[in-house]
């Protein structure tokens, strides 16, 4: 069927069962009827193939996207994500079917993420579950991009940052001034355990074993950080029992299912939840001390540590989770004051080296 608006013709029809309403972008109804009918042999063309793409490539991407996150938050974690980015995807192309999404459309998303300023790694992220989304059309515009070079957008590489050993100084000094009863012990599991923010929150009583010194983490955001026990320095130890002390003042009890870091706004009250958020507490901390940096840095700052220590590479990822190298490496920083030593203490071993010839 054909219609007007704004003196422009529309075409409006159904294919099966999809409802196919679009602009001509024509003001001639002669061109208006060839576009609709070439509309038609387009779609038919795109359901040549078995059964199950031929219902795929005629259905609207924004409903494989609610079909692929209902089985992505059944089979992995870090839904979150995958739900944001995907967000995304489905707000600027959600209404097209998947036969319409080509090469073209694909860079157009590139294009109009940037100018909404979206990061050029976040950008890739959201074309790589879009081309997912996609299926066998996808593969197709993934191989043609990158024989173009054009399927990801240059992206700085941010590994993060160690804090220098002052700054943790000042970090904790101030996280025990704060009005947050949560955030000193917070910090010195993420300091001392190199726990990462998720685990921290979720943690609970039945997983802190003061008897043995050791903290066991829940669900980890990768199958090799699950259960893994880290030992409690005496920094964390003395935390823990001042942190317990206040809650069992507020609670009466520590329950083995209750959360160490119970919910509750503006105070904690409810210890069967934990709380959802630490950034408050985490950008007053970090202000009055004077730091920049990130949550996620306190993790950079003890790989590097370990490692300035003579930790090795089997030790650090016992204790932080991690299980290639690439992640240990793009981590691990080894601070300018442990470079310098390092060079210093071969002039050192040169000097005597070259007295030892001498006296020879």
């Amino acid at each position: 069927m054909l219609f007007r608006r704004n003196s422009v013709w529309w075409y409006d029809f159904s294919f099966r069962n999809q409802r196919v309403r679009e602009s001509t972008h024509s003001r001639s109804k002669t061109v208006a009827r060839e576009a609709e009918q070439q509309r038609r042999r387009d779609l038919e063309r795109g359901i040549h193939n078995i059964t199950e793409v031929q219902q795929n490539r005629i259905r609207a991407l924004a409903d494989i996207a609610e079909d692929y996150l209902a089985d992505y938050r059944l089979r992995y974690r870090g839904i979150t994500f995958a739900e944001y980015a995907i967000g995304h995807v489905v707000r600027l192309l959600g209404d097209k079917l998947v036969v319409d999404i080509d090469d073209a459309a694909v860079l157009q998303y590139q294009t109009d993420r940037l100018k909404e300023s979206a990061a050029p790694k976040s950008i890739n992220e959201e074309v790589r579950f879009l081309l997912t989304l996609l299926g066998d059309s996808g593969e197709l515009i993934r191989a043609r991009l990158r024989k173009k070079k054009k399927l990801k957008l240059p992206a700085r590489r941010k590994i993060g940052k160690a804090y220098e050993p002052e700054e943790t100084h000042r970090l904790r000094d101030r996280s025990k001034d704060s009005r947050s009863p949560h955030i000193r012990l917070a910090l010195a599991l993420a300091i001392n355990a190199g726990m990462r923010d998720a685990e921290i929150k979720t943690i609970k009583w039945s997983q802190i074993h003061l008897d043995k010194r050791f903290v066991q983490v829940g669900e980890s955001k990768t199958p090799a950080g699950d259960g893994r026990t880290i030992p409690v320095n005496s920094a964390l130890y003395e935390a823990i029992l001042e942190h317990r002390t206040w809650y069992l003042n507020k609670f009466k009890e520590d329950r083995p299912e209750w959360y160490v870091f119970p919910y509750g706004k503006p105070y904690p009250k409810d210890p069967t939840r934990h709380v959802t958020t630490l950034k408050t507490a985490w950008k007053t901390v970090r202000k009055k001390a004077n730091v920049t940096g990130r949550w996620h840095d306190h993790r950079h700052t003890l790989i590097t540590q370990l490692a300035e220590n003579g930790a090795g590479e089997e030790t650090i990822r016992q204790i932080v989770g991690h299980v290639s190298k690439e992640v240990l490496r793009d981590y691990l920083h080894v601070r300018m004051k442990a470079k310098r030593e390092a060079l210093e203490s071969i002039v050192g071993s040169t000097e005597e080296s070259q007295k030892g010839d001498s006296r020879e």
